[in-house]
């Protein structure tokens, strides 16, 4: 990543979430109040010690999540974009999109794929220095000279500034276990997304695998910290991304989150990149919502 400072006006700021009342965890429950997620800082403090995290690894994140994943994240980032299957003309909102990796597959499949040059992305990430990485990937393509990219750093939790009914699809990448409440998230999600709109989410998955699971878990638990700690000189920070990725649900878990908040999910709900390492969630937000 080039050195050279990208002037840029201040990014807008959305008004941060509502804080909920101590607890020992956040938690994600279902109707009948059974904790899906759990994770090991209280719920009040997780966004501050996440923000913490990525203003650590921000200009180093896309280069160490490449190592840790074998080069298979591009892969994964790719087949997303591709099954979200953009339409000509459409707004898409990309929460959590602070390099802009997902803006750029996206626009690049609007452009090369469908032709189209009117599609627009609207990034927002809750973090000012992965969004000073997004700009500074973008700052001289014709994206941002025809004003197809905005950015904004917000809360994926409280989308104050996004208005109802208003968004086209919407796109969350590996940002979901991040959240202290996911669920806010996809009622967030529901909330901006037009009736026909479509909600699409990559996150971490539960590999169930026997073997092959334990080599994950492993490696997740033990690996990918020393990876941190080699390429980025931060071993703490990958410790807490690593614990942030394992205790987020099972894959039939959040697919239950994600039709409770009223959306339509064909099937059982995801779809399965190398036995769960990825999970992919496609839902559309009924037409007479």
């Amino acid at each position: 990543m080039s050195s050279r400072q990208l002037s840029t006006p201040s990014l807008p700021k959305q008004k941060p979430a509502s804080v909920s009342k101590p607890s020992q965890s956040p938690a994600l429950s279902t109707a009948a109040g059974t904790v899906l997620y759990t994770d090991t800082v209280p719920i009040d403090a997780k966004e501050k010690i996440m923000d913490s995290v990525y203003c650590k690894v921000a200009d180093k994140y896309d280069s160490v999540t490449d190592v840790m994943s074998f080069y298979m994240n591009k892969v994964w980032k790719q087949w997303f974009v591709e099954r979200m299957k953009p339409i000509p003309g459409e707004k898409l909102l990309d929460v959590a999109g602070g390099t802009c990796e997902i803006a750029k597959r996206y626009l690049t499949y609007q452009d090369e794929v469908n032709g189209d040059s009117t599609s627009t992305v609207h990034v927002v990430d809750f973090n000012k220095d992965m969004l000073r990485v997004g700009q500074h990937r973008l700052a001289d393509t014709q994206w941002i000279k025809d004003n197809r990219v905005t950015f904004a750093q917000g809360n994926a939790e409280d989308l104050v500034d996004i208005a109802d009914n208003s968004m086209d699809a919407y796109s969350i990448s590996a940002g979901m276990h991040n959240l202290p409440h996911p669920e806010k998230a996809v009622q967030e999600a529901y909330r901006v997304l037009k009736p026909g709109g479509r909600f699409a989410c990559l996150e971490y998955g539960n590999v169930d695998v026997p073997i092959f699971g334990h080599i994950i878990r492993w490696y997740w638990d033990n690996m990918l910290p020393a990876i941190g700690g080699w390429l980025a000189n931060d071993r703490p920070s990958y410790e807490r991304l690593a614990r942030s990725v394992r205790s987020f649900p099972h894959q039939k878990q959040f697919s239950q989150a994600i039709r409770r908040a009223g959306f339509h999910l064909p099937g059982k709900g995801y779809e399965l990149y190398q036995c769960g390492m990825m999970v992919v969630y496609i839902a559309t937000k009924p037409l007479n919502a």
